[in-house]
């Protein structure tokens, strides 16, 4: 599979603070990538160093085949990284004119792209006029004007109600549709997993986890529980070992796989233990589940 970006342990200082530290992880074609992680992890540093707008500290990125120059590279990326910024008295279709002109491409895909971030019928409004949400599809269609081979996208939908959310969220799996690799950084659990096909995990500037999200959400699940002793419950559990981490909160018990079981065979275990239980739900386990397993086993 063809290389997109490869980034060889980064690490990015500001005085005293890392903000990214020892970072690898290579891009492949025709993947949709989430850096995820909470706000101050690294995840728009990272973004601008290898953008060229963020002077990194030790370490090494390369695009493409690593014999492109980063500036020529470049012309074959398309990112978002800063708020829309747009003239706010020109429409739509003005706005992206005046961005071919910068970019030096042909103005002939401009309603093509407005047509896929759903702007076509607004092309002759207003900047001004657009709503958040409004204004960040339109970013995204400046954004694919050159037709990029990957598009970075720093936050997509920040600051956006559900609206606007699930509406660039459809937008990013449509130009992921057409084979554009995507880049996205978010702080959304939810954004990930409904978005990406691969994760990398960021923590105070330190990589926590890289792979395919079905991968790490691809657990033997978990049981949800409730019984007439608890007590019992809880000790057969622990002693258990299909079962690894068990939680009781507010009166439901969760007991977390670690080999295959169905709910019929684990209801008849406990029946012959001499524990009815009252409440038997088997779920798979969340990306959710899994980010805060990764967190807590690596907090300081």
């Amino acid at each position: 599979m063809e290389t997109i970006l490869t980034v060889k342990n980064l690490t990015k200082k500001f005085g005293y603070l890392t903000a990214v530290s020892d970072l690898s992880f290579n891009i492949e074609k025709g993947n949709v990538y989430g850096i995820l992680g909470p706000n101050g992890s690294g995840k728009s540093t990272t973004l601008g160093i290898v953008l060229n707008v963020v002077n990194k500290t030790t370490g090494d990125f390369q695009w493409f085949d690593g014999r492109t120059s980063t500036h020529e590279a470049l012309k074959k990326v398309g990112a978002i990284i800063e708020r829309p910024n747009f003239y706010p008295y020109m429409t739509a279709l003005q706005n992206l004119k005046l961005v071919c002109k910068i970019k030096e491409v042909s103005e002939e895909k401009i309603e093509e792209k407005l047509e896929l971030v759903d702007l076509l019928d607004r092309k002759d409004s207003k900047f001004r006029t657009f709503s958040l949400g409004m204004k960040q599809r339109l970013a995204i269609a400046s954004a694919l004007l050159n037709d990029p081979e990957i598009l970075i996208l720093d936050e997509p939908t920040n600051g956006l109600d559900p609206q606007g959310i699930h509406k660039i969220r459809e937008i990013i799996k449509k130009i992921a549709g057409t084979g554009t690799t995507i880049l996205l950084a978010s702080h959304l659990l939810d954004e990930v997993e409904k978005v990406c096909s691969h994760v990398i995990i960021l923590r105070k500037g330190e990589k926590l986890y890289s792979g395919r999200v079905d991968e790490m959400i691809a657990s033997h699940g978990f049981f949800e529980l409730k019984s007439n002793n608890d007590a019992a419950l809880l000790k057969v559990l622990e002693n258990h070992p299909a079962f690894g981490r068990v939680k009781n909160e507010n009166g439901l018990i969760t007991a977390f796989l670690n080999e295959p079981m169905d709910a019929h065979t684990f209801n008849t275990f406990m029946f012959e233990k001499g524990i009815v239980l009252s409440h038997l739900v088997k779920r798979k386990e969340s990306l959710e589940e899994q980010f805060l397993t990764l967190t807590k086993n690596t907090s300081n």
